[in-house]
């Protein structure tokens, strides 16, 4: 006899690349096993119609479709909310939600600039009965698992450096049309940094590796694209960063290199970390998705680099065998099983540890990237302040 699922009703915010990743995550719930929720498309909206028609066609659970987000809001057959817009709405319409009691995981980078998301942390201090996660996929690969397992394990001993960083190169083209992300108005000044630092900080700020100083080397390296009519216009925003910071965490002190680029010759859509320690070191990179490296080191030791494929080891067990790859969507899903586990079962009853990105993690972020815009328009290094504590 089948066990009954507890179902999420979901509406989606934002129909797009993301919001169709969601819908196909949604889809593949079968793949996942021993959960006791399932989530449910129940209402889609964009400003576009034109992108209902994916949605029709693959979910007969959808009953709202509109182009105003405060009809789903005001919908009581939806419990919670994917909300994937530009920068510059995330305030006004994440606050919308949470006023609303709907549950929601927000994209990144959960504001357009550092007060927009202390206005978003500002309306969930007052609704805290509503449960509220940033998007971030990567650290659930396999890999970064295992990272992450080893920081808790306090394995490495005194930490020498740390380097973590989201690479892609799909702006190397220069007649590329511009959008949205290259506008200051929209994007925000962040520029490259709002939509891929969460990615490069997510598991330090987990590990509680708050910086506490940058030196940011921020380029602009195409600064005109053609719009839709062909006519060249102006590139505002950052395409590549570089952030050179100082962590001061448990006793030890040590730099923390963090890359967002747009603009990385030969680089798909890369994710990578490296820590290396006195006691052990390891690197990982979507590069190469099954492949961790390794090294432990004694005194006295040979120092080598070992090489593991994992498979597929995974937070939340599935239906797919241990020998096969691991990946992208892959990452999704279990991204979102881990926010649904938290929304049914609370941070305490999940069935494993690793949740998704806090909004408390999101306001780390924009202090860091607030800090790397003073620092490159300074050439100087700048001070974040006092640490606040974190939960690990």
């Amino acid at each position: 006899m089948s066990r009954a699922k507890k179902p999420i009703r979901f509406g989606l915010i934002g129909l797009g690349l993301m919001g169709r990743e969601f819908g196909s995550a949604a889809a593949r719930w079968c793949h996942l096993l021993n959960l006791d929720f399932v989530p449910q498309i129940v209402g889609i909206c964009d400003s576009n119609p034109a992108l209902f028609g994916w949605f029709e066609d693959n979910f007969d659970t959808i009953t709202i479709k509109t182009t105003n987000y405060h009809d789903l809001l005001a919908s009581t057959e939806i419990d919670a909310i994917y909300c994937a817009v530009p920068h510059n709405l995330h305030a006004q319409m994440y606050c919308d939600i949470v006023r609303a009691g709907k549950h929601l995981l927000g994209e990144k980078p959960f504001g357009i600039d550092l007060a927009a998301n202390e206005q978003i942390l500002a309306c969930l201090a007052e609704h805290p009965q509503v449960f509220v996660a940033c998007s971030s996929e990567f650290p659930f690969f396999p890999a970064a698992q295992r990272v992450m397992r080893y920081i808790q394990e306090e394995r490495f001993g005194t930490i020498l450096e740390v380097w973590s960083g989201l690479l892609h190169s799909s702006d190397l083209d220069p007649n590329k049309k511009i959008n949205w992300k290259r506008v200051v108005e929209v994007n925000g000044e962040y520029g490259c940094m709002g939509d891929l630092g969460m990615h490069a900080m997510h598991i330090p700020l987990r590990a509680g590796w708050l910086p506490s100083n940058v030196r940011a080397m921020l380029s602009n390296i195409v600064t005109q694209r053609p719009n839709a009519a062909g006519e060249l216009v102006p590139c505002e925003t950052w395409d590549n960063a570089t952030l050179a910071c100082e962590v001061d965490a448990n006793g030890q002190s040590f730099p923390l290199y963090l890359q967002t680029y747009r603009i990385a010759p030969g680089e798909t859509n890369t994710w990578y970390i490296r820590i290396l320690g006195t006691k052990f070191s390891v690197e990982y990179s979507t590069k190469h998705p099954k492949t961790l490296r390794t090294l432990s080191y004694t005194s006295g030791g040979e120092q080598a680099w070992n090489v593991l494929d994992l498979g597929y080891e995974t937070a939340y067990p599935t239906i797919t065998g241990g020998i096969f790859e691991f990946g992208f969507s892959d990452g999704l899903l279990q991204m979102w099983a881990a926010f649904c586990d938290q929304l049914v079962n609370g941070r305490a009853g999940m069935k494993q540890p690793f949740y998704c990105a806090t909004p408390e993690e999101t306001h780390q972020h924009h202090r860091v990237l607030t800090a790397a815009l003073q620092s490159h328009a300074q050439q100087s290094v700048v001070m974040l302040g006092a640490q606040p504590a974190t939960s690990a």
